[in-house]
Parts: C-alpha cells; sequence; structure tokens
C-alpha cells in the first residue's frame, strides 16, 4: 500500500510541475526503499546519524585529529 500510494504522489509531482518539488521526487526516488522500509518494519537509521553526530562533535571539539589510532581508542573509552 505504502509503494502505491508513493508511486501516486510521484505522478502528482511530475504533473504539477514545479521545480521544487522536482528536486524532492528525485531525492525520494533515490531513496525510495529505505522510506518504503519504514513503513513496513518501522526502522530508521537515527540512532546510525545520533551516533554520527557524537563522532563529529567529539572530533571538533580537538579541532580535528592528528593521531587517528589515539581518537579511535579514546572514541572507544567513551562511547563504548
Amino acid at each position: 500500500m505504502a509503494f502505491t500510494r508513493l508511486a501516486q504522489w510521484y505522478n502528482k509531482v511530475e504533473k504539477a510541475g514545479f521545480d521544487s518539488f522536482k528536486i524532492v521526487a528525485k531525492s525520494i526516488e533515490a531513496h525510495y526503499l529505505n522510506i518504503l522500509n519504514y513503513f513496513d518494519h518501522r526502522s530508521t537509521n537515527a540512532s546510525t546519524e545520533s551516533f554520527n553526530a557524537k563522532i563529529k562533535a567529539f572530533r571538533a571539539s580537538f579541532r580535528g585529529v592528528g593521531n587517528v589510532s589515539f581518537f579511535l581508542y579514546r572514541l572507544k573509552n567513551i562511547y563504548a
């Protein structure tokens, strides 16, 4: 059902001819399997994105990484 509704929405966007919606539609077309996966299994990659944000914040607090092995060691000790 979700696939059908998404396909109908995509067809309406193409017929409408709005350039801004065409950009959004292309993005949805590229990721439609992941989008539909949410509706089928109610799973997202939010936890992965959150962890990635924590890594970026940790890296930014040191203004870059000079020693990669030490960075990974600290990251493991803090978040593992």
